[in-house]
């Protein structure tokens, strides 16, 4: 009975799945993930390295699954049928909409609308018909518009020159405020937002765009995609009305860095200059948004445009309107005459990065400091002359305006992993020397710019707030992981303004992180710079702005 019977054909064994191999290949996935995501790793480093990770890893249980498992050929099919309609349908419903500033990609519907409805029922007024008809290419020459003369205030005010900028104190006139420094002064911020929380004013839908908000008076100004144009758009501060737009036939996207204008409006004496994501350089009428001249920057100085879009906000310094070019030799820093739009003058070597020129004065000259792509120099405002220069790492951007920290020494920092450099600037007669005192990564700014109050840095480090002694490169403190936002300084008071969209009031002190009050303004990636105008702080996204109130601070809190 035992034994086989005579011609009963003969069955393999039934053998099981093979599993090991894929435990194998999910332990060492695990490894791997683990040593990359080590606590003192950059998060866009993480994120990069992250995915050669993760696709080796798909890769290695697709070799598995086929040649390896052990299934019956019928499992390995329906296997690979299911998981080949899984792909197909994420990828025909969804699509990535941008990353956040650690490169993960953000997914949307395939049918979410990217423009709000609002922006397409409520066009923005334009009071001249060649705003609204404006060539999709401008000539070499500046091309100056005749303009009616506006009203003027009956007593002059100080910042503005115009009617609109006659009631309000308090401007926020160009990117990081008056002195482009990031600090604000003469206001104090309540600390107890629970019992005072900001008060919402006014929120509307906005065009696409990574700028900020520069205000005069009740008038502020931003820039903002609509469809194929850029626009120059001024809202009511107190209400959010459009007051007048002006529009350019320009248009900037990628997947990486979004789309739109990114550069802040610049308001000085009565008027606006703008520079769009292509290199359109306007000069507007703040009154009116009237345009007074135009010039191409790019065609000016046959310059390359910087891969995420020309984000250098345009300084004012005396008459002259000066802008970072990058062109050839020569070509590095351009400025305008601000009457005319006549170039000024040319000079410098190095090709355009997205920081902005600051005005200020180190080692008792009065120069303009700018980052470029692979330099920082200094430059005399006159003449456009290179005062000194000092080599900075080509190998990823450069966003982060320089911050002067005492008379001779200025602040340099990036992301990427590259950190922090403090230089000091000497003068030997007509001549101006720099000298490196200390470089560290404590400090990594990559969307972000640090401010310095009683002689202590504050900044994002990689995401992270940071407290830095600029004598000598050491972290006094690291807390409170706000992602790739953006900062404003009050008093002894920080205002972070979070990559997620919330609100956090933290005092600015060497001692200890210390967050005092947090309020949720958006529940989205938020990367413009906030602008605080007196009382009024105007925050905004890619589709979204909104303009709070804020609760002063009494005798003891804020300042």
């Amino acid at each position: 009975m035992g034994a086989r019977r005579q011609g009963a054909p003969l069955t393999a064994p039934v053998r099981g799945i093979r599993w090991w191999p894929a435990a194998l290949i999910a332990v060492a996935c695990a490894c791997a993930l683990g040593w990359v995501w080590l606590p003192d790793r950059d998060g866009q480093e993480r994120v990069m390295m992250t995915f050669p990770i993760v696709f080796a890893t798909l890769l290695l249980l697709a070799v598995w699954l086929i040649f390896l498992s052990r299934l019956s050929r019928r499992g390995r099919r329906f296997a690979l049928v299911a998981i080949v309609a899984i792909v197909s349908v994420i990828a025909a419903t969804t699509r990535i909409r941008g990353v956040t500033g650690d490169l993960v990609p953000v997914l949307e519907w395939r049918w979410a609308s990217r423009e709000p409805p609002a922006l397409r029922l409520d066009p923005l007024p334009s009071p001249q018909a060649q705003s609204a008809e404006a060539p999709a290419s401008v000539p070499a020459p500046a091309t100056p518009v005749p303009a009616e003369p506006s009203p003027r205030p009956a007593a002059p005010p100080a910042v503005g020159e115009t009617a609109a900028s006659a009631s309000i104190a308090g401007d926020f006139p160009q990117f990081l405020g008056a002195t482009r420094n990031g600090a604000v002064a003469g206001m104090r911020v309540a600390d107890d937002w629970a019992a005072r929380p900001p008060k919402q004013l006014w929120r509307r839908p906005i065009g696409a765009g990574w700028s900020g908000f520069a205000v005069a008076g009740n008038v502020a100004v931003t820039q903002e995609q609509r469809g194929d144009r850029e626009m120059v758009v001024a809202y009511s501060l107190v209400d959010g009305s459009p007051r007048w737009s002006h529009g350019d036939a320009a248009h900037y996207e990628s997947t990486i860095a979004g789309e739109g204008p990114r550069a802040t409006p610049t308001i000085s004496r009565g008027r606006v200059f703008t520079l769009g994501s292509t290199g359109l350089l306007n000069c507007l009428d703040l009154e009116t948004g009237k345009a007074i001249w135009r010039r191409d920057i790019a065609a000016d100085n046959d310059s390359p445009p910087p891969d995420f879009g020309r984000s250098s906000s345009p300084l004012v310094v005396d008459d002259l309107v000066v802008v970072s070019a990058g062109g050839p030799p020569g070509r590095s820093l351009v400025a305008y005459r601000r009457e005319s739009g006549e170039p000024a003058w040319r000079a410098g070597d190095d090709l355009a990065s997205y920081s902005s020129p600051v005005l200020v004065t180190l080692a008792g000259v009065r120069q303009i400091v700018v980052l470029n792509q692979s330099s920082v120099a200094g430059h005399d405002p006159a003449t456009g002359r290179v005062l000194w220069t000092h080599d900075w790492p080509r190998t990823a951007p450069t966003v982060a305006i320089p911050l002067v920290v005492s008379e001779n020494r200025v602040l340099l920092s990036s992301g990427y992993g590259i950190g922090s450099r403090l230089l000091q600037i000497s003068r030997d007669g007509d001549a101006m020397n720099q000298t490196l005192v200390w470089e560290s990564t404590r400090l990594k700014a990559k969307f972000t710019n640090p401010v310095v109050h009683d002689g202590f840095v504050y900044g994002l480090d990689d995401g992270v707030l940071v407290c830095l002694d600029p004598a000598t490169g050491e972290r006094r403190w690291k807390g409170g992981r706000y992602g790739h936002g953006q900062t404003i300084l009050v008093g002894n008071r920080l205002i972070v303004q979070t990559e997620d969209g919330e609100l956090v009031l933290v005092e600015a002190s060497p001692q200890a992180h210390r967050e005092l009050a947090r309020f949720t303004a958006f529940q989205q990636k938020t990367w413009n710079p906030p602008a605080l105008a007196g009382r009024y702080l105007l925050v905004r996204t890619d589709t979204e702005a909104v303009c709070f109130e804020l609760a002063e601070g009494r005798t003891g809190s804020g300042l």
